[in-house]
């Protein structure tokens, strides 16, 4: 293994660690804390994609770590459900699955629509009103970018920031982890740039019913809007049926 890029591992497929951009370890921070996140977002952004082998030794290898950390880390990824370990065969990434997808979507629907049900009750701050919309200018530049990664990023942070408006300081937290099954599902959903338009126009309606505080339409607007990734979903199972359980 002198390059760190090969495993032992005869069948795992080309590319995977080797198109991760890994970076170097600080030292003075715990070395586990540094790999979770790195492959996590690997598994989300579909690097490392469904199925995928993925070997301690050669996660140690491209970091430079030892193997207690690269375990504390792969421990993280199990609590997850980003990985999962097969006895005598090997730790592979996660499969998308439909009832932990469908699981996923009821729950951050019922996070989302009790958020827009809050702001238009307290109304929307002005400093919020302004992010949110830049954010919406910004998602648009990455349409004409073609930047598929930097779209979801920025459709992730319209979220959040909705999240943060209500000043509950937990909410935001909370819908990060409970739409983490979906992202990845949304990595595909959202390399076509038309339906990327479509939920700028659905962003531009949600925060127009919130700032109008117009409930019922903002219920509405928002139920659409993430009723979108279930729209696609059974096009997105026949292209990718490799990446869904059986």
């Amino acid at each position: 293994m002198s390059d760190g890029t090969k495993s032992s591992d005869s069948d795992v497929p080309a590319g995977g660690l080797a198109n991760i951009s890994f970076g170097q370890l600080e030292y003075d921070r715990p070395t586990a804390s540094q790999i979770y996140p790195v492959l996590k977002n690997a598994i989300l952004k579909m690097d490392l994609e469904p199925g995928r082998l993925i070997s301690e030794m050669e996660v140690g290898a491209r970091f430079g770590a030892s193997r207690t950390p690269v375990r504390e880390a792969f421990a993280q990824l199990r609590e997850a459900d980003l990985i999962t370990t097969r006895p005598s065969r090997g730790t592979f990434v996660t499969k998308l699955n439909l009832k932990r997808f469908l699981e996923a979507h009821f729950i951050r629907e019922a996070i989302e629509i009790a958020n827009v049900i809050k702001l238009c009750d307290v109304g929307l701050a002005p400093e919020f009103e302004r992010e949110l919309a830049e954010l919406i200018v910004k998602q648009q530049s990455m349409v004409d970018q073609h930047s598929d990664l930097a779209f979801q990023a920025l459709d992730d942070q319209f979220h959040l920031t909705l999240a943060r408006a209500t000043g509950f300081e937990r909410v935001a937290g909370l819908l990060e982890r409970e739409k983490m099954p979906l992202d990845r599902l949304r990595v595909l959903s959202l390399r076509n740039a038309d339906h990327q338009l479509v939920l700028i126009e659905e962003h531009k309606r949600m925060l127009g019913t919130i700032v109008s505080r117009d409930k019922s339409e903002a219920i509405e607007a928002t139920r659409i809007h993430l009723g979108s990734i279930l729209n696609a979903l059974s096009s997105l199972a026949k292209k990718h049926a490799d990446y869904f359980d059986e």
